[in-house]
């Protein structure tokens, strides 16, 4: 575990459900320059229950109450995709910073009206696509920035397996749950299509995003079978570079994730594992000038950690976002409503057209 340093950022993690139990919680207590310093839920039983494990300084079971201590300085919104505007928008109020977890938002006009009110309050917000920690990735993306040249293609994909969860349950804590929790309206999974792009495609929207740049349009298609749904989606960069992204949800075998991509001096090929192994993306980079492949190790894989640790640099040093931000939040949520509505009517969308909500 990083060594505490002197001066660090005072957060409270709004929501004590499955992603603050599985991922928020310990990352604040580990990170090099962040305290669990608060949590807040509506369901005291969970609430009392997290408050012994973790042992924040203070509990709130109003939300309206936490943001209201002085001493605290940023918010996790660990909460349902439904809340994750309305308790940015209520913490940038505030005047906290904040770390939302992906999705930013559901719909285009809750996260453009966030962005205005990141703009007007000075304020950090990021969102939470700690892939952008994997040191495989960020190795990548310093070749692909600094010594690529120009980006030919990329080709990415996130593929959950059928197998998860009996290998996720043997890494991950036990999740306590609560009937007192609050859930948005209606079943979140009730719509599977849906409840899986958000889920698990604004992950792989985001990595090419990350790799490619801004994507401008999208031509999806999208096969339902035997209780897989998989959407193949070509896409066009701003630069000029080629897309292709592959989405299924379960495929028959291990968890596959990954990415290459073809530049114009040298290439890129990543293999991602499933994130709660903690483990980096083996990711080979081969340079054409000299005709030899590197990997780094990235023996630190602890992305929600290393993700906090970025968004306090950010607060207390003024240091560059290396996360996601406003604008990638943004961005993400119109790519996949343009993917969704591509897939349903069979066309080409741009995504400087799309509208309303997924």
């Amino acid at each position: 575990m990083p060594k505490k340093e002197d001066r660090r950022l005072k957060v409270g993690v709004l929501g004590c459900g499955p992603i603050a139990q599985a991922a928020h919680f310990e990352s604040c207590t580990k990170a090099r320059n962040a305290d669990l310093y608060a949590i807040c839920d509506v369901a005291p039983d969970l609430l009392e229950r997290m408050a012994w494990t973790h042992q924040p300084e203070k509990t709130f079971s109003d939300y309206a109450a936490m943001l209201a201590d002085p001493e605290m300085d940023a918010v996790i919104v660990a909460t349902s995709d439904a809340f994750h505007v309305p308790a940015s928008l209520q913490a940038l109020a505030a005047g906290k910073n904040v770390l939302s977890e992906k999705p930013i938002g559901v719909g285009v006009e809750e996260v453009e009206s966030l962005r205005e009110a990141v703009t007007k309050s000075g304020k950090v917000l990021q969102v939470g696509h700690m892939k952008r920690f994997d040191a495989g990735l960020e190795a990548a993306k310093d070749f692909i920035d600094h010594e690529m040249g120009e980006l030919l293609a990329l080709k990415a994909w996130y593929c959950d397996s059928t197998h998860r969860y009996p290998m996720t349950d043997a890494v991950q804590p036990l999740i306590v749950t609560s009937k007192l929790a609050r859930k948005p309206a209606g079943d979140p999974k009730a719509d599977l299509q849906r409840y899986y792009m958000l889920a698990h495609g604004s992950h792989l929207v985001d990595t090419a995003r990350y790799f490619g740049g801004e994507i401008l349009e999208v031509e999806a298609r999208l096969s339902e079978r035997f209780g897989a749904r998989c959407w193949f989606v070509d896409v066009a960069f701003a630069n000029g570079a080629l897309g292709h992204l592959d989405l299924t949800v379960a495929v028959r075998m291990d968890w596959h994730e990954g990415f290459q991509i073809y530049g114009e001096q040298g290439s890129v090929i990543g293999k991602t594992y499933n994130p709660w192994y903690y483990k980096s993306s083996e990711v080979d980079i081969f340079r054409e000038r000299d005709g030899a492949t590197t990997r780094v190790l990235g023996a630190d894989g602890h992305f929600y950690r290393r993700q906090l640790e970025g968004f306090a640099d950010v607060i207390l040093k003024g240091a560059p976002m290396r996360g996601a931000d406003v604008e990638d939040g943004v961005a993400s949520v119109r790519a996949m409503i343009a993917i969704a509505q591509s897939a349903r009517e069979g066309r080409t969308v741009k995504l400087k057209d799309v509208q309303g909500v997924l």
